[in-house]
């Protein structure tokens, strides 16, 4: 009963193994009792004293035999020795005398499934053997030590099944919760190209930690966009946003501006400043251009990372700031290190989690969400009823080079929405001059004798029709007057420019 209940009270299969191996070479005085455990995949078993695995299908141990007869194996251990050369066999039964017999019994649950569980393995007398087997107590400790082992079994099974299930769900919901916020920021950082999604994607992750992020994109890509996005997600939105623009101040008025200053730390300091670095403290403080940070104010900034303490100018006593930084540049930094004029420590620093972002040229399948974007935008900051743009004005603007990127396409959009008359569409006129043929304007001086300088314009509108008019003549003239190859070059319907020919009282064929 002492034993049963040693067994019952076992809180893991390899202890119930281990008490049980105990209690029958203590009961029956067994010089030799081991326990091989059949691994989840049914190929292997492993000793509990840690030592190597036997494989289920390598006939040179008496092992594999038990388990393939799914019977018990009884051999003399002298002859074990001379028939059987696995190393690791030969090392459990070396110490042991030749005249014992060794068996090798398969155990195997003896309810449900009966699945395997592994092998229990003994060497005693013959004598000692046949005493054994005829005692009834023998079969109920067998019984006992498979039904506890299989419960074992089942409860481990549960809690892996329970542990896979609990990841798998925290992934779908942290998954679920990613793309719910990486779907919000398509509100502000607008595109479905392949690089955008991958971007908002990466903002996500980035919120989620609290490293230091480097954003790095050409002039008027939106990093400030995504600066303002970083800091909305994070664990800091309750905090303040904090913004510097390096570029645009002075390099003598950068580091009190950063870092504050005490009252009559230098001429005109007539009173204490905080500085950008304490206003930031419990959120997120935005470096733009960094590029532009002096040398000797990179070593600070690296400081304060490192340590987030800094002394204002001035001052004796260091300050604490808790913030989160975000950089960004539209620099080359790595050539600015090679040529002295970045810290390489700095980059590094920054550029825990790096973020770039396409040129738009790189993505002109978002030129046209763009456009209408801002055409909404500029309806409701200007009170305009809405208005449409034309698949011309759209096609002129995908062949269109933005190398002020988005912002240029913005200030274009709000210039041609400015120019469109009240309840007409936008067309590529309304662009001054059309990006995609203002070069064939410029080419051709001659052969737009309707129209007149820019200087000289006095009327707007007629400036346009005159404009409009050379634009068709000079269309049909290249297309020997078809006026469906023209309409086609347009972008137009051919009823609209034959329209357009008669409005315009053009010689037309």
């Amino acid at each position: 009963m002492s034993i049963a209940l040693a067994m019952v009270a076992s809180p893991q299969a390899h202890e119930l193994r281990a008490r049980g191996c105990g209690a029958l070479r203590d009961a029956h005085g067994l010089p030799w009792v081991q326990c091989l455990a059949l691994d989840d995949s049914g190929r292997w078993l492993t000793p509990d004293e840690g030592e190597a695995a036997l494989a289920c299908d390598d006939f040179r141990h008496p092992y594999a035999h038990a388990i393939h007869r799914g019977k018990p194996v009884r051999l003399g251990l002298g002859d074990a020795r001379s028939r059987l050369d696995h190393p690791d066999f030969q090392g459990h039964v070396s110490t042991l005398p030749g005249h014992l017999q060794l068996e090798v019994r398969p155990l195997r649950a003896v309810d449900g499934a009966r699945e395997w569980l592994g092998v229990l393995a003994f060497a005693a007398s013959e004598t000692t053997l046949g005493e054994l087997h005829d005692d009834p107590g023998f079969a109920h400790f067998e019984t006992l030590l498979c039904h506890l082992w299989a419960r074992h079994s089942r409860h481990l099974d549960e809690r892996r099944q329970r542990a896979r299930l609990s990841d798998s769900l925290s992934k779908l919901n942290d998954g679920a919760r990613r793309e719910s916020l990486s779907r919000k920021l398509a509100d502000d950082i607008l595109g479905e190209s392949a690089t955008i999604v991958s971007l908002r994607q990466q903002i996500v992750r980035a919120a989620e930690t609290s490293l230091a992020v480097l954003v790095q994109g050409e002039t008027g890509s939106g990093k400030d966009l995504v600066a303002h996005a970083l800091h909305r997600l994070s664990a800091r939105a309750g905090g303040p946003f904090v913004a510097l623009n390096c570029a645009a101040i002075p390099e003598t008025l950068l580091e009190s501006e950063l870092f504050g200053h005490a009252r009559g730390a230098f001429s005109g300091a007539d009173k204490a400043r905080t500085g950008l670095l304490g206003e930031a403290d419990g959120g997120t403080l935005f470096l733009d251009e960094i590029g532009d940070m002096p040398l000797a104010l990179q070593a600070k900034l690296l400081r304060v990372l490192e340590s987030g303490r800094y002394r204002a100018l001035g001052e004796s006593e260091e300050r604490r700031s808790d913030l989160r930084l975000v950089a960004a540049t539209h620099q080359p930094l790595r050539e600015h290190i090679r040529d002295g004029r970045f810290r390489a420590d700095l980059f590094y620093r920054l550029s825990q989690f790096p973020l770039t972002l396409s040129a738009l040229s790189e993505r002109r399948e978002d030129i046209a969400m763009l456009a209408e974007a801002f055409v909404a935008d500029f309806c409701r900051r200007e009170g305009r009823d809405d208005m449409g743009i034309t698949p011309a004005a759209l096609r002129l603007l995908r062949e269109r080079d933005y190398p002020g990127n988005v912002r240029e396409l913005k200030n274009l959009i709000d210039y041609a929405c400015a120019m469109t008359p009240l309840g007409d569409d936008i067309e590529a006129l309304h662009f001054m001059p059309p990006p995609a043929i203002a070069n064939q304007a410029a080419s051709a001086p001659a052969r737009m004798d309707t129209a007149e300088s820019a200087t000289s314009i006095s009327d707007l509108r007629q400036a346009l029709r005159d404009y409009e008019a050379w634009l068709i003549r000079e269309r049909l003239s290249r297309f020997d007057g078809n006026r469906s190859l023209a309409a086609q070059s347009l972008g137009l319907p051919k009823r609209t420019l034959a329209h357009k020919c008669q409005q315009l009282e053009l010689d037309a064929k």
